[in-house]
C-alpha cells in the first residue's frame, strides 16, 4: 500500500539522482506535468513531508555520480530502503542522460544491482529524451552537442563532449555493453519493435524473467509514451526499482496524461526578471564555454577562480574570492566565476593535480565544496536572489555546503534547468532562486534568460 505520509496522497514516484543537476530535472518534468513534486537532500521523515502535503514525487539530490562503487556499497542501500519504505510504486535511479559512468567512478552498474537486492526484481532502463534530444535506438545512444538549438546529434562515443568527459568518457555507446562493464548482472534489450507489438506486456514480462537488467528504447513520442506504459504494467505487479535519465519521468507522465490522470495542479509560472544575479560554473563542455563567452560580450564580470588555491589553500582564498565576488557585484548587475573555459583550459590539467594531492575524498568533492562554502557566503553579503550553480559534480557538492534543506520549482527557465526555490533554515538562504545545470544545458545566452526568469 503506498505511503500517506506526505499528506493523504499516494506517491507516484520516488528518485535518488546521482547529481544534483539531474535531481532538479526530473523534478521538473514533474512540476512541468502538473505533479507536485520536492526535492531534498536526505530522504526525508515523515515529518519533513507533512511540512509540504500532497507531495506525489519526492526525489533525494545525490552525489553517487563522482563516488566509488565501495562509496556506493556502504551508502545506498539505506537510502533506497528508505526511498522504498515510502510506499511508492517506482523508485527512480536518475543517471544523466550522457549515461556517463565509469566501473569506478558513478557506476550506474553497482548502483542498478544494489537496486536489486533492495527491491527483489529485475530493472527496467530508460535513457532517451527526445525532449532533451536524447535517443536511444537498439539500446545504442545518442546525443546533441546541447540540448538547445538546432546541433547536430552523435553517437555518444563519438560526441564532442561527452566521449572526452575528463572524469567518466564515454567509448561505447551500446548501453548493454556499457553497463557490461559495470556489472556482473544479465542484460538485454527490448527494442522499440518488441515495445510496440501488441503482446509488449507479455513480452516485457518474459524478459525480466530471463534478465536482470533490461534496457527499453525511447527516441520519439510514440516509444516514449510506450515506455511509460511499461513501467507503469510492471510497478502494477510490485513495487519496482528502475535506472536511467529524466525519460523515466516523461515516459511515465506523458502516458499517465494520456490517461486523463494528470495535471494534478496548475504547472508553475514564469518567475519574471531579477536585477542581479551570480553564476558558478564548474563545468569545461564547450556549451558552458560559448555561456561564458557571451556573459564577457554582454557586459558581466567575468571571474577566474583560482582552483589550484581554492584546493590547496582553503578559507583564506575561499574569504578572497567571496569578497571579490561581493565587492564586484555592487557595481554590476551579474558576476561569473569559472573553473576553466572549455576542454582546452590548461587550468583542468593543474585541478586534477591538486585534487589528487587532497586524500580522503574522491573526485571534485573538495573544489565543489569549496565553490558552494563561496556562494553562500556572496549571498549573506549582497543579498543577492537569483543565482546558478554549473557542472553536475560542482553542484551537488556546492549545494550542501549552503545549508539548503529542500527544493521545489520556482517556474520554468531552460529545458533541463528549471528556476528552483531553496529551502533552508538560513533566513538568507530560504527563499533563493537556484538553477542547477548541466554542462550541455543551455544556449550561449542562457543568463541572459536567468535575468528574465523565463
Amino acid at each position: 500500500m503506498p505511503s500517506r505520509a506526505n499528506g493523504g496522497e499516494s506517491l507516484l514516484l520516488t528518485y535518488y539522482g546521482d547529481d544534483t543537476t539531474g535531481s532538479t530535472d526530473s523534478m521538473e518534468a514533474a512540476a512541468m506535468a502538473g505533479i507536485p513534486a520536492m526535492l531534498y537532500l536526505a530522504p526525508p521523515t515523515p515529518s519533513e513531508l507533512a511540512e509540504h502535503p500532497g507531495l506525489r514525487v519526492v526525489g533525494v539530490a545525490g552525489t553517487s555520480r563522482s563516488h566509488s562503487p565501495e562509496w556506493m556499497s556502504a551508502n545506498l542501500p539505506d537510502v533506497f530502503a528508505k526511498l522504498k519504505a515510502l510506499g511508492a510504486p517506482l523508485c527512480h535511479y536518475k543517471t544523466c542522460s550522457t549515461f556517463d559512468s565509469s566501473p569506478v567512478l558513478g557506476s550506474i552498474g553497482r548502483a542498478i544491482e544494489i537496486g536489486i537486492e533492495v527491491f527483489q526484481r529485475p530493472v527496467l532502463v530508460v535513457v532517451g529524451v527526445p525532449p532533451l534530444r536524447r535517443f536511444v535506438v537498439f539500446s545504442n545512444l545518442f546525443a546533441a552537442a546541447s540540448v538547445a538549438g538546432a546541433e547536430e546529434t552523435y553517437r555518444i562515443d563519438r560526441h564532442p563532449t561527452m566521449s572526452r568527459h575528463p572524469a567518466t568518457p564515454m567509448n561505447e555507446a551500446d548501453l548493454r555493453l556499457h553497463l557490461a562493464r559495470q556489472t556482473d548482472r544479465s542484460i538485454c534489450g527490448f527494442d522499440f519493435v518488441e515495445m510496440l507489438a501488441d503482446d509488449a506486456e507479455k513480452q516485457l514480462d518474459a524478459c525480466t524473467r530471463s534478465a536482470d537488467i533490461v534496457i527499453l528504447d525511447t527516441f520519439d513520442s510514440r516509444t516514449t509514451r510506450r515506455a511509460g506504459h511499461l513501467l507503469a504494467h510492471y510497478s502494477a505487479i510490485a513495487p519496482a526499482f528502475v535506472a536511467g535519465s529524466s525519460g523515466i519521468e516523461y515516459a511515465l507522465f506523458d502516458h499517465l496524461s494520456a490517461e486523463g490522470r494528470l495535471p494534478i495542479v496548475p504547472p508553475p509560472a514564469p518567475r519574471g526578471p531579477a536585477d542581479k544575479i551570480v553564476a558558478v560554473f564548474g563545468s569545461c563542455s564547450p556549451v558552458t564555454e560559448r555561456q561564458i563567452a557571451w556573459a564577457e560580450e554582454n557586459g558581466l564580470a567575468i571571474i577566474a577562480a583560482d582552483t589550484v588555491a581554492l584546493i590547496q589553500d582553503g578559507p583564506r582564498s575561499e574569504a578572497a574570492l567571496s569578497a571579490k565576488m561581493a565587492e564586484t557585484l555592487s557595481q554590476t548587475a551579474g558576476v561569473v566565476v569559472y573553473t576553466a573555459r572549455g576542454s582546452g583550459d590548461p587550468q583542468i590539467a593543474r585541478t586534477l593535480a591538486a585534487l589528487e594531492k587532497t586524500g580522503g575524498k574522491e573526485g571534485s568533492q573538495p573544489l565543489g565544496e569549496a565553490l558552494g562554502r563561496i556562494l553562500k557566503s556572496v549571498i549573506d553579503r549582497t543579498g543577492v536572489r537569483r543565482i546558478v550553480l554549473g557542472g553536475g559534480d560542482t553542484s551537488s557538492h556546492a549545494v550542501r555546503q549552503m545549508g539548503v534543506t529542500s527544493m521545489d520549482v520556482a517556474g520554468p527557465l531552460v529545458r533541463g534547468a528549471p528556476l528552483c526555490r531553496i529551502y533552508a533554515d538560513d533566513r538568507m538562504m530560504d527563499g533563493v532562486e537556484i538553477a542547477l545545470k548541466g554542462g550541455q544545458v543551455g544556449r550561449p545566452d542562457f543568463l541572459a534568460r536567468l535575468f528574465a526568469g523565463h
